[in-house]
């Protein structure tokens, strides 16, 4: 029996210079002799047979352990071990190196068919009973090294891409944007080899896209909280939230061959809520200074105009300014601008800024602050507002494709001045906001669940209240609306001819 084991052993291929077996792999000669050729094919023979080298470790370590007595031969078997585990550590480690080689792809998937022999090894030793002999080195835990394995490796590649000052970036105006930008691009780049070449080499069940995925996510994510926590100036805030906000979820995580294949709802964002809002409240506040500077100043322009005698242009009797106009691209492109950056904070045609941050608090327990019924109020206000329009302008809106904002309400164009239509949309968003804020609520006591059910029911009742109340009066208001739309109509045909008042008789 003894023969035999030692004879075993000595087919194996000898795995005791890493160094220099890896070394030689990644030699890189087009000019070989025959003879370098066939030392080379040697190599990569012995390197795809890992998978091999670990199924006969496995059965010599079941026959040296169904013995009575302990054995020389449990040592230079534990070597033996250690001698596989660091080519498959190394092969794993090559991952990025050549990524379209198929020799190191072959090396990649045998070293995972490895770790899976081995895992199931483990399992197999962790069942037998407390009066078998147990190998000292069971279990070996391959795939959780691994995967620690694979932490560091995500950590050092997003590090040195931080770090890289060569790739040609140069028009970003700042060190954090280069940073960012280096950062995405690693990203981006590593999950497509990913999904293109590397989880080929991995058993389906691993998903090995989503294990790497969610590495880069949480590095990224790390790096990026730091930033934001460094205190920002406008121009890096907004680069920042562009990253966050447009380009990692949308050119990244849905790009073309990773769309589908990764669970993004279990990524998340890149930065938490706080850190988020933070930033977009900067980014917003400087934009609406921004408006407010530009809008002010051409103001002051067309009345200095007015002042120095420069009369605006008379148009069927009304005086015409230009400046409306100007002020409807200047919202248009601000408007466009927040949507690509804060998407969160415009997310539907008609988008409700609701703040919810008081639910689950003693004081909405409690019944003392009503939450709901403070932004229904606010609401209610913002809306009335639309109600009070003059004929002309009601015309005009039936015939311009113009922003509406109202504090916190913005109208996207082309939008038909609905009420009801409007109503429709802000009661789906308030109420969106209202249940992702309770999904996001962590567990509570059984007494602040209790209290919590009460007033979830009341907030439901009162949302709903609102808006059908809301819709009833909006369809008796159009009504009205429209007879007196109808009656203005007819006062223009006294005084432009017969061609008006005659088609209006008929």
């Amino acid at each position: 029996g003894g023969d035999e084991r030692g004879e075993e052993r000595r087919r194996l291929p000898k795995l005791k210079n890493p160094t220099k077996f890896w070394k030689n792999r990644r030699k890189q000669n087009h000019n070989h002799t025959e003879a370098d050729s066939e030392v080379d094919g040697v190599e990569e023979q012995r390197e795809e047979l890992l998978e091999e080298v670990s199924r006969k470790l496995i059965l010599r370590e079941e026959q040296l352990f169904t013995q009575d007595c302990p054995s020389e031969d449990e040592d230079q078997l534990h070597k033996d071990l250690e001698d596989l585990k660091l080519h498959i550590w190394m092969a794993v480690d090559n991952t990025f190196t050549s990524p379209s080689s198929s020799g190191q792809l072959d090396v990649l998937r045998s070293a995972m068919a490895s770790v899976q022999q081995q895992e199931v090894q483990d399992r197999r030793w962790m069942e037998t009973g407390p009066e078998d002999r147990f190998p000292a080195w069971r279990p070996l835990r391959c795939l959780s090294t691994h995967n620690a394995l694979l932490q560091n490796m995500v950590e050092s590649r997003l590090t040195k891409a931080a770090e890289d000052e060569s790739s040609g970036i140069d028009g970003l105006s700042s060190p954090l944007k280069r940073e960012v930008c280096h950062l995405g691009r690693r990203v981006r780049d590593d999950l497509l080899t990913v999904a293109r070449t590397v989880k080929d080499c991995y058993p389906a069940n691993m998903d090995i896209l989503n294990i790497y995925a969610a590495l880069y996510h949480q590095r990224f994510s790390a790096r990026l909280t730091e930033l934001a926590s460094s205190g920002l100036g406008v121009d890096d805030c907004s680069y920042l939230l562009f990253w966050v906000n447009h380009c990692y979820p949308h050119d990244i995580l849905e790009h073309e061959d990773l769309d589908g294949k990764i669970k993004t709802a279990c990524l998340g964002s890149l930065l938490l809520q706080n850190h988020l809002n933070r930033l977009e409240n900067q980014y917003l506040t400087h934009k609406e200074d921004q408006v407010k500077l530009w809008l002010s100043t051409a103001l002051k322009k067309e009345e200095e105009s007015w002042l120095n005698g420069n009369m605006p242009e008379l148009i069927d009797s009304y005086y015409f300014s230009p400046l409306a106009v100007d002020v409807i691209q200047v919202r248009q492109s601000q408007h466009s601008d927040v949507i690509c950056i804060c998407p969160g904070v415009l997310q539907s045609p008609v988008c409700v800024q609701v703040c919810y941050r008081d639910l689950w608090t003693s004081v909405w327990l409690d019944g003392s602050l009503p939450v709901v019924s403070c932004l229904l109020d606010s609401l209610s206000r913002h809306l009335r507002d639309l109600t009070d329009l003059k004929p002309a302008c009601r015309q005009v809106r039936r015939c311009l494709p113009v922003y509406l904002s109202v504090s916190h309400l913005s109208l996207s164009p082309p939008v038909s001045l609905s009420l009801q239509s409007l109503l429709s949309v802000v009661h789906r968003d308030v109420v969106l906001r209202y249940v992702k804020r309770m999904m996001k609520t962590r567990m509570k006591s059984r007494e602040q669940q209790g209290g919590g059910a009460q007033r979830m029911k009341e907030d439901a009742q009162m949302i709903n209240d609102f808006f059908r109340e809301g819709v009833r009066c909006a369809h008796t208001h159009m009504c009205t609306l429209r007879q007196a739309d109808r009656q203005t109509e007819l006062l223009p045909g006294q005084t432009c001819g017969g061609v008006a008042k005659t088609s209006v008789m008929k």
